[in-house]
């Protein structure tokens, strides 16, 4: 899953950039630069579920879901240590326990949510799990309309639940919960590390701690089967498709987009994860499965819209 937190810092997006084309040659601007923004968010989505839809294809099978984890995790780690090459001294030890929290944060959301994914379908899982952003971004409201999104949302899992998919998982289940709960502490904490470092350093440490948080689990799980070429060469593809395409796409959209229309294009992840299922793992899904993924994304898009309203108007007493 790509980073959901805050806008990137000029640093961040300057250090990005010059590895990815993002920066201006010559008066041209990069491939990513030049691209809209909406298509950039889209991409993003349409890669991390991709990514998620091989893991399940081709290392679930060999190395199991931990093992699958691991090397995304890894993969990611070694690319962002070499763009950011972190240095641990000259930090303070709160921006050390921050980017530590974080990467336990992000190692055991992409535990649960692989383990999830390996017993439920994947479109059923994302929405699930897209519960967590779903409460971070209605957390602390007052207005009745956001129990209008709460309720649709609540809907859309009890058809999901009761849908077609007779077999559904209960741990399965449980397991894309637990990764949506992560995935929510995952965007309060991004906000935080963000603000507590001036480029992707901080990142590139939290992404460290999430390797190793996984490595038990992954060497488990898959013992000397990961260092297979076959494992090797499909894990890199998968943190390629699921880590480092969309963190740099989203990077750039929010260079000339607000988080707040970022979080409504990120509302269609639940239909293009079941899409991403479907052509890619063969995974169809019923009528009743179809209309609570579309009531999830339409609670979805509702809250980030009203947020998106809120902001936008000028509070009472304000001059017009």
């Amino acid at each position: 899953m790509a980073s959901c937190g805050g806008e990137p810092t000029a640093a961040e997006s300057a250090s990005l950039g010059g590895v990815l084309g993002t920066e201006h040659v010559a008066g041209r601007p990069g491939a990513l630069a030049r691209a809209p923004s909406p298509v950039l968010v889209l991409g993003g989505i349409a890669s991390v579920q991709i990514g998620s839809a091989l893991a399940a294809t081709t290392l679930f099978h060999q190395i199991g879901a931990g093992g699958a984890a691991l090397l995304r995790l890894l993969a990611a780690c070694i690319v962002l240590l070499a763009l950011y090459r972190p240095r641990i001294a000259g930090r303070s030890r709160r921006e050390l326990e921050l980017a530590a929290l974080f990467g336990f944060v992000l190692g055991a959301m992409n535990l649960s949510f692989y383990h999830a994914i390996e017993r439920i379908p994947l479109g059923i899982a994302v929405t699930i799990e897209f519960l967590g952003p779903l409460g971070v971004a209605v957390a602390g409201s007052r207005r009745r309309l956001d129990l209008v999104w709460v309720a649709l949302a609540l809907a859309g899992i009890i058809a999901l639940l009761h849908g077609d998919t007779h077999s559904l998982s209960a741990a399965g289940v449980a397991l894309a919960a637990l990764a949506g709960v992560l995935w929510g502490c995952y965007i309060v904490l991004s906000a935080r590390l963000g603000r507590a470092f001036a480029d992707g350093s901080g990142l590139a440490l939290a992404m460290c701690v999430a390797a190793a948080i996984a490595l038990p689990v992954g060497l488990g799980e898959a013992g000397g089967r990961i260092v297979a070429p076959h494992a090797l060469l499909f894990g890199a593809a998968v943190g390629m498709l699921s880590s480092v395409i969309p963190y740099s796409f989203e990077l750039e959209a929010l260079r000339r987009i607000s988080t707040r229309v970022f979080g409504v294009l990120m509302s269609l992840e639940p239909a293009m994860a079941a899409l991403a299922g479907f052509v890619v793992i063969g995974q169809p899904l019923g009528p009743r499965e179809l209309a609570g993924i579309a009531l999830v994304v339409v609670a979805s898009l509702g809250a980030s819209l009203e947020s998106l309203d809120r902001r936008r108007k000028p509070p009472a007493g304000a001059a017009l």
